[in-house]
């Protein structure tokens, strides 16, 4: 088999779905583009890898020699034709063709006509709310009022100073605000759940010298759009899980009270659902979440939405995730280990469009699901995915239960002849990345001498760990770990002598109907 290259034109013509393909072919037909342009798409398109070899011998209207420059001409031939295609359905498109008509109006001296195209433009990207597009459109005023154009030209030029001050300031508090979510996502990529009052103290002041000053009413929807997403980012980064909630339910309603900028936008209004469905999980508020998902599902069905790779990888993404939490919230793993054996093969075929970061997540997920459901097996099998994984730094907190989570395991499967030496691996590790806290201190401790103990003497080991760990759940920077692991549940069903899905089923229901009855809001 030849080896297989990666090569820019294949990608882009792989990325494209059936209709524009058709569109591209259409256009280029219409304006008599060579034959071999189009017989060169079609031979790509056909193309499982891309074989330049195999394109060659295929079809010999295609002189070798050529091949360099026809792939670069049907490169460029198929942006035009997709800029034209998403003319009608992307405002800042034709926001920027009229910039160039402006640009083209203005070099003829028709300076009337080119501040006409200029009007259009900011029309449209007032209601985009494009504050670039906006700034770069004020630019070519002040080039035309410059010339002197018109009676009011001292009203003209006072009314684009004031407009450019404007905008600047709302572009500089966008800018300030998407600077702390890039930072406050870094460090929690890395870290996780802030875990020591140190890194609260250092996370808080950053939050708070970085704030800039805000009246939430006056503010544009992007800037609206940015300061939603640092908020639920920064509550949730701190396990403020109330008030993450606050946040994203602010953004979601931010975009179903303007539905224009649903189509605009879907990504961010993607992430909305996301964040709330996350909120609204720690909260345990099932029927809430269940409704947030059919939304979000509702957007695979909506007409008007053009979703790529990228978005389409979201939404696998997201909803699985969801689902996945779903079942956790009621206690079906039984249910829910069904789904995971569907989504396996999709899950492989987006894993690299997914991240790393996401993967790991997933891996956690499932590993935990089976565990749920007493597959224990099949609980370790995942869990050494994110143990085998190299980069031990990216979401060291999901690293560190994993391998608690894996003696745990490995304890049911009865392998005792293992976990010592698992637990001092563990305990490296947790030293390593400065998260041996009581609650791993307690189940180390409880895991070393089980081996020792009788299976009269197991029920009061469990109930003692039990007691040990209640005694953790209120404090601030211990609790994060019950958000990892219901080991509570766990330790219950060994007492019983029932299954964790059992105890973790009829806490679910009393929950779930307390809900019912109280209407449960935030």
């Amino acid at each position: 088999m030849p080896k297989q290259k990666s090569d820019v034109l294949f990608q882009l013509i792989k990325s494209l779905t059936g209709s524009e393909k058709r569109y591209c072919k259409l256009q280029m037909r219409q304006f008599g583009e060579d034959q071999k342009i189009l017989r060169l798409f079609d031979g790509i398109d056909r193309q499982p890898y891309f074989d330049e070899d195999a394109l060659l011998q295929k079809d010999k209207m295609i002189n070798p020699r050529q091949l360099s420059n026809l792939k670069a001409h049907l490169y460029d031939k198929i942006m035009h034709a997709m800029r034209s295609y998403y003319m009608k359905k992307n405002k800042d498109i034709q926001i920027r063709e009229y910039l160039d008509h402006a640009q083209i109006l203005f070099d003829r001296g028709l300076y009337q006509q080119c501040l006409k195209s200029l009007k259009r433009a900011k029309r449209l990207a007032l209601i985009s709310d494009n504050l670039e597009l906006r700034l770069e459109i004020l630019r070519v005023e002040k080039i035309v009022v410059a010339q002197g154009i018109g009676n009011d030209n001292a009203h003209k030029v006072d009314a684009i100073i004031a407009e450019v001050q404007e905008v600047n300031t709302r572009i500089n508090n966008i800018n300030m605000l998407s600077n702390m979510l890039v930072r406050l996502n870094s460090w929690y990529v890395k870290t996780g759940f802030v875990r020591k009052e140190e890194y609260l103290d250092e996370i808080r002041k950053y939050f708070n010298t970085h704030m800039p000053p805000y009246e939430e009413d006056k503010l544009s929807f992007h800037e609206k759009l940015n300061l939603f997403n640092v908020y639920v980012a920064y509550c949730l980064f701190i396990q403020d899980f109330k008030k993450a909630y606050q946040y994203a339910r602010k953004w979601t309603n931010l975009f179903e009270s303007t539905p224009d900028q649903i189509p605009v936008k879907t990504i961010m209004y993607v992430r909305g659902l996301n964040n709330l469905m996350i909120c609204q999980n720690k909260l345990n508020l099932y029927y809430e979440l269940v409704d947030t998902l059919a939304k979000m599902k509702a957007i695979e069905q909506t007409p008007q939405m053009e979703l790529n790779k990228n978005i389409r990888a979201m939404l696998f993404k997201y909803i699985t995730i969801h689902e996945i939490n779903k079942y956790f919230l009621t206690g079906n793993f039984s249910e829910g280990t069904s789904l995971v054996t569907r989504i396996e093969q999709d899950l492989q075929h987006f894993v690299d469009v997914l991240g790393k970061h996401s993967t790991i997540i997933f891996y956690y997920k499932i590993a935990c699901m089976y565990f749920g459901n007493g597959n224990h097996r099949m609980a370790a099998h995942w869990v050494q995915k994110i143990i085998n994984e190299n980069n031990m730094d990216l979401r060291e907190d999901i690293h560190c239960f994993a391998r608690i989570l894996n003696l745990i395991s490995h304890y049911e499967l009865g392998n005792t002849d293992i976990i010592d030496y698992h637990i001092k691996s563990t305990y490296r590790f947790l030293l390593q990345k400065d998260d041996l806290g009581d609650y791993q201190k307690f189940i180390l401790k409880f895991l070393r001498n089980l081996p020792t103990d009788t299976e009269k003497d197991l029920v009061g080991r469990f109930g003692e760990l039990r007691t040990q760990l209640l005694t953790l759940i209120d404090k601030p920077y211990e609790s994060r770990a019950f958000i990892y692991f219901d080991i509570i549940s766990w330790l219950e069903s060994k007492m019983e002598k029932s299954t964790v899905q059992q105890v973790i089923q009829r806490k679910a229901k009393a929950l779930l109907q307390h809900q019912i009855v109280n209407k449960h809001v935030i």
